[in-house]
């Protein structure tokens, strides 16, 4: 099963979306994260084996620099907020973990 960590670039209600549909995610401001470095950010969520989820284009550099449990991408003005939900969880039902490690997701 995919979990994911969604930095303060996401808008809350992303979270809330992939909750109400059964989906384990943490929040930069729930795990008390909200000063830290982006390299800090992909650290813990690598650790915890969540895919880190963002708008902010700093993760992408970082990326092939710092192994991780995927990153998942978009620009932020791209997307509504019900179809990021949407392809999430559909890229949830396409991909294991193994196959995003490591791996920047685009939306």
């Amino acid at each position: 099963m995919l979990r994911f960590h969604l930095d303060e670039s996401v808008n809350p209600a992303i979270a809330e979306g992939l909750r109400l549909r059964g989906m384990d995610c943490t929040t930069t401001p729930q795990m008390e994260l909200r000063s830290a470095a982006d390299a800090e950010q992909l650290i813990f969520a690598t650790s915890q084996q969540r895919i880190l989820v963002t708008t902010d284009q700093d993760f992408l550099a970082l990326a092939p620099r710092q192994p991780h449990a995927g990153i998942i991408y978009w620009h932020q003005e791209s997307r509504s907020i019900g179809e990021v939900i949407r392809r999430i969880v559909r890229l949830c039902e396409q991909h294991t973990p193994e196959a995003i490690r490591n791996q920047v997701m685009f939306l």
